[in-house]
């Protein structure tokens, strides 16, 4: 019973040591302008399936992610937040979403991004 216990430890250790860390960082820019915003962000990058994390900066613009490799991939994480009304560096959200943000969200609008500084 001790060398049967033994063995199943040691493979159980074996077969964690070799599993890969399929987390991954990175951080990309997102066009906003307030508190709104970075609540859609935040929400439509959660919705990407696989993302565990995703912390938006009104400040920076940056959005800082945390997610799994093997569910999702960034363009797939962007195009999310793209679908929400919000371009990022690399996709654009269409113009028929983008207006249909509140007006105190309309960061592509000079005059609004000037009353949030």
């Amino acid at each position: 019973m001790k060398k049967a216990i033994l063995i199943i430890s040691v493979l159980f250790i074996g077969v964690t040591g070799f599993a890969q860390n399929k987390n991954a960082k990175a951080t990309i820019e997102v066009d906003g302008v307030c508190g709104m915003c970075k609540d859609r962000i935040e929400k439509a990058s959660i919705k990407a399936k696989g993302v565990k994390s995703a912390i938006w900066s009104v400040e920076t613009h940056q959005l800082d992610l945390i997610y799994n490799e093997g569910k999702t991939d960034l363009t797939k994480i962007q195009q999310s937040i793209a679908d929400s009304g919000h371009d990022t560096q690399d996709i654009l959200a269409k113009d028929e979403v983008y207006d249909e943000i509140d007006p105190c969200c309309k960061y592509r609008d000079p005059k609004v991004v000037d009353d949030h500084k």
